[in-house]
């Protein structure tokens, strides 16, 4: 599930993480990695969607939001349905700012 709720951003894994993290090691480490590579893309979105305020550029940061966010999603559901077949999944691009 925290991968899965990664087209909702990073507030899913967060919360799987702080509260299931002790169920055992694979739900830790999955957790910790799906939050790890949502987090960036979320604060990413976010300040492009503060972004679409401006008045002359405001749409392609719409644009910019909108395509990060079907990025995600796609990324999110892979990994899901990898983890969900009972094996780890690692992100091929991912900061892992939480150790």
């Amino acid at each position: 599930l925290a991968h899965f709720g990664g087209i909702l951003g990073c507030v899913p894994a967060l919360l799987i993480y702080l509260i299931f993290r002790d169920r055992g090691p694979f739900t830790a480490q999955e957790s910790k990695e799906a939050l790890n590579f949502t987090l960036p893309p979320t604060i990413a979105a976010f300040v492009a969607n503060l972004l679409v305020l401006l008045p002359v550029v405001g749409n392609l940061f719409a644009v910019l939001a909108t395509l990060i966010w079907i990025a995600l999603t796609c990324f999110a559901v892979s990994a899901g349905v990898h983890v969900n077949k009972g094996q780890p999944h690692r992100y091929q691009y991912n900061l892992r700012w939480i150790k």
